[in-house]
C-alpha cells in the first residue's frame, strides 16, 4: 500500500492496522507506542484520542483479530462439508492451511496470554473470550454428530488438539502438526461413537 493510500484511511483504522501487524509479527511487548505512531504516521495525541492506553490498543487488536480470524476459520471449515463429523476433522485441514501461510507466527491469543502474563489484563480476557468462542463452535459441531456420548468432554479434547497443533506448528515450524492432530481427533470421534 502506498503512503498516500495509507494516509486516506481513517486515523483509528491506520493505528489499529499498524499495531495489529507489528503486535502479531514482533510481539506485544516488543512494540512500543512510539513505533506504532511512527509507522502509522499519526500524532501521539491522535493515538491517545482513539485508544486511552497501550492496553486498550492491545485489547482492541485482539478483539478485532478474534472476529476476523473466526469468520475466516468457520467459513473455511463449513465450506468443505455440510456433515458435522467431517467439519470437525476439517478443523485441522484449515489449521494446516493457516500454518503453511508465509506470515504464520502462531496464535495471537496464546502469544498474548504468554506475553502479558497477567490474567487481569484486558488482553488476557480477550484471549479467553476467543478460546471460549472457538470451544463453542467446536461444541456445536460435536453436538450435531449423531451417536456421540460425551459431547462436552469431546469438545474440550478437540480444543486441546487444536491448541496443541497451533503451538507445535509455531514452535517447531511444523505445519503437519495439524495432520497429526487430525489423526488423533478421528480416533477420539470413533471411540466416542462406539461407546
Amino acid at each position: 500500500m502506498s503512503a498516500s493510500q495509507a494516509s486516506r484511511k481513517p486515523v483509528r483504522e491506520r493505528i489499529l492496522e499498524t499495531a495489529s501487524q507489528l503486535f502479531y509479527r514482533e510481539g506485544i511487548q516488543n512494540v512500543g507506542i512510539d513505533r506504532i505512531i511512527a509507522e502509522s504516521g499519526v500524532a501521539k495525541m491522535s493515538l491517545y484520542n482513539h485508544f486511552k492506553s497501550k492496553d486498550a490498543l492491545i485489547e482492541t487488536f485482539l478483539r478485532q483479530r478474534d472476529q476476523q480470524w473466526r469468520q475466516w476459520f468457520v467459513a473455511r471449515v463449513e465450506e468443505g462439508s455440510s456433515e458435522p463429523k467431517q467439519q470437525l476433522l476439517r478443523l485441522f485441514d484449515v489449521l494446516q492451511e493457516w500454518f503453511e501461510s508465509p506470515d504464520f507466527r502462531g496464535c495471537a491469543f496464546i502469544n498474548a496470554t504468554v506475553e502479558l502474563a497477567n490474567p487481569n489484563h484486558p488482553g488476557c480476557q480477550a484471549a479467553l473470550d476467543h478460546q471460549q468462542a472457538v470451544y463453542t463452535f467446536i461444541h456445536r459441531l460435536v453436538t450435531e454428530v449423531e451417536g456421540l456420548e460425551s459431547t462436552e468432554r469431546l469438545a474440550r479434547q478437540l480444543l486441546l488438539l487444536v491448541q496443541g497443533a497451533i503451538v507445535v506448528a509455531m514452535m517447531q515450524n511444523h505445519p503437519l502438526a495439524a495432520a497429526e492432530a487430525k489423526y488423533a481427533a478421528a480416533l477420539l470421534l470413533d471411540a466416542d461413537q462406539k461407546q
